[in-house]
């Protein structure tokens, strides 16, 4: 009896804990990484993808932890996106009024509608297409596992989608700064036409900051406007869904996204109230940052590159060709 008291976790107990304990461990060498130069312009939920990609693709997946791994890219991954909410100041956005967030809903709609028809026409996989174009017009990473398990995605899709997003959005980023003065951009066009177009919101503060203060607050701004938009985008998808061939979809309702607005709600009080500095929405964005890096981690393992390599050609047009029209048409809009 006193053998079974004091024996170890059952296998199944111990591989949990420490599938979750690897993903942890990637997730933090990849924020390590994103603080080198270079290498760190493509943000740490791009090298959490790379890192685990590399690992399941030269050491093997690790068996053992699966159900663990499984939780992060599950359950991790839907608490990321509630604390992602944190960022949403929604007071500032209704300040701005009508105008921006009609702009926004513009540049989702055009995303998600183009990416799907170029999918047809490339024939790529339709959820795929779906999620690159939700991680195009919205927010990517954080959009693309939002609508993921609305529309029962695969895992290996949702990682392709999320790595695509982060490289082609990374040289954006670093294009933008280098193209604006040969556009002839003024600083209020230039902060906009970043936070309008650019993928992820890490990718909008690169370029914006490259064009000083004020073109880093509207880079934001219009950036977070399209974050606002995330909600309703998934409720819509969700109503699509609801009915598939004439059957209810087995979609469970995304309360994630309740607690992502809740979440953005208590930043946004915090902050008006003078509750919440700085520094402590910044501590729990970068948690929620590094609890996304696991989940990218999880998503990451589930990719096998001979498998992608026969179909990451077409996406990968398709992304550059929808993200460069983009690019393009803003620039007539701001």
């Amino acid at each position: 009896m006193k053998e079974d008291v004091l024996s170890w976790p059952e296998p199944k107990q111990h591989g949990f804990i420490s599938g979750i304990l690897f993903t942890a461990l990637l997730a933090g060498v990849s924020v390590s990484a994103a603080n080198l130069p270079v290498i760190g312009y493509a943000g740490p939920l791009a090298l959490a993808i790379l890192l685990s990609v590399l690992y399941r693709n030269t050491i093997g997946y690790p068996e053992q932890w699966r159900a663990g791994i499984a939780f992060t890219g599950k359950t991790i991954l839907r608490f990321a996106i509630v604390l992602y909410g944190i960022r949403l100041n929604i007071a500032v956005i209704a300040s701005e009024g009508a105008p921006l967030l009609l702009q926004s809903a513009a540049t989702i709609l055009f995303s998600v509608s183009v990416m799907v028809l170029i999918g047809r026409w490339l024939n790529i996989e339709p959820k795929l297409a779906l999620l690159l174009g939700a991680g195009t017009g919205i927010c990517g990473a954080a959009a693309i596992a939002a609508a993921a398990p609305i529309i029962q995605a695969k895992e290996e899709d949702t990682a392709l989608a999320v790595g695509m997003i982060a490289f082609i959005g990374t040289i954006f980023a670093l294009l933008y700064p280098v193209l604006s003065p040969i556009i002839g951009l003024t600083t209020e066009q230039y902060g906009l036409w970043s936070g309008f177009t650019l993928h992820e919101l890490a990718h909008a503060a690169l370029a914006g900051a490259a064009g000083g203060e004020a073109a880093l607050e509207d880079a934001l701004l219009s950036k977070l406007s399209r974050v606002l938009l995330l909600f309703p985008f998934c409720l819509i998808l969700l109503l699509l869904n609801k009915k598939k061939n004439g059957t209810p979809s087995s979609a469970p309702f995304p309360f994630f996204l309740i607690g992502f607005l809740l979440v953005s709600a208590f930043g946004t009080i915090g902050t008006e109230k003078g509750m919440l500095s700085e520094h402590e929405i910044h501590t729990i964005a970068s948690t929620g940052t590094f609890f996304m890096g696991m989940a990218m981690c999880a998503l990451g393992m589930s990719v096998d590159l001979k498998q992608i390599k026969k179909r990451a050609a077409k996406p990968l047009i398709a992304l550059i060709t929808v993200s460069f029209i983009l690019s393009l048409l803003t620039l007539f809009f701001i």
